[in-house]
C-alpha cells in the first residue's frame, strides 16, 4: 500500500459552505402567534373604546335633556313631570314595559339600577308628586337623584337582572 505523501504545506482543505440565510417570509410560528395577539388586542381595544364612547354620548344626551327640562319648566310640577318622563324613556330601553308600570312595579324597575335606596325612593315619589302639587317635593333634590340614577343607568352593567316573582300553585 502506497501512502500518498502530504504536501509540505499541509493537507488541501475545501471551504466550509454555510447554509443559506433563513428567508424573512414566511415568519416563524411564534411571529404568527404574536401577530394574532396584536390583532385581537387591537380589536378588543377598538370595541371597548366604541362602547365607552357610546355610553358617554348617551349619558351626555340624558344630562342635557335633564338640564333642558329644568330650564324650560314653568313650575316645580312641570320639572317633576319632565324628570319622570325622562326616567320612563330611559328605563324603557332595558324594560319594555316600563312605560306602563306604576307603584311597586315602577319602584322595582328603578331599583334594578345600582344606586342607593334613598335615590330610588326619591324617584319613585315622583310618580305621585307630579299629580299632587300639594306634596312637598324638592325639585332640585329630585333632579340630583335623577342625575345619579341616569349616570348608573347608562352602563349596561349598571342594571341588575329582573327578579321573577314566585308563582303560586
Amino acid at each position: 500500500m502506497i501512502l500518498s505523501a502530504a504536501p509540505a504545506r499541509g493537507p488541501v482543505l475545501r471551504d466550509i459552505h454555510l447554509p443559506p440565510a433563513p428567508p424573512w417570509w414566511p415568519p416563524a410560528p411564534g411571529w404568527w402567534v404574536l401577530a394574532a395577539m396584536v390583532v385581537v388586542l387591537a380589536l378588543l381595544g377598538a370595541w371597548l373604546w366604541r362602547r365607552e364612547r357610546t355610553i358617554t354620548r348617551r349619558r351626555e344626551h340624558w344630562f342635557a335633556e335633564l338640564d333642558r327640562v329644568q330650564r324650560q319648566a314653568v313650575d316645580a310640577g312641570a320639572t317633576l313631570a319632565g324628570i319622570h318622563q325622562l326616567l320612563r324613556r330611559v328605563a324603557r330601553l332595558h324594560v319594555p314595559s316600563a312605560a306602563r308600570q306604576s307603584g311597586a312595579a315602577w319602584r322595582a324597575t328603578l331599583a334594578r339600577v345600582r344606586v342607593d335606596a334613598q335615590v330610588v325612593e326619591r324617584l319613585a315619589a315622583l310618580d305621585a308628586a307630579m299629580y299632587r302639587p300639594a306634596l312637598a317635593t324638592d325639585a332640585d333634590a329630585a333632579r340630583q337623584a335623577a342625575r345619579l340614577w341616569l349616570h348608573a343607568a347608562a352602563r349596561p352593567r349598571g342594571w341588575r337582572r329582573a327578579v321573577k316573582e314566585a308563582t303560586r300553585v
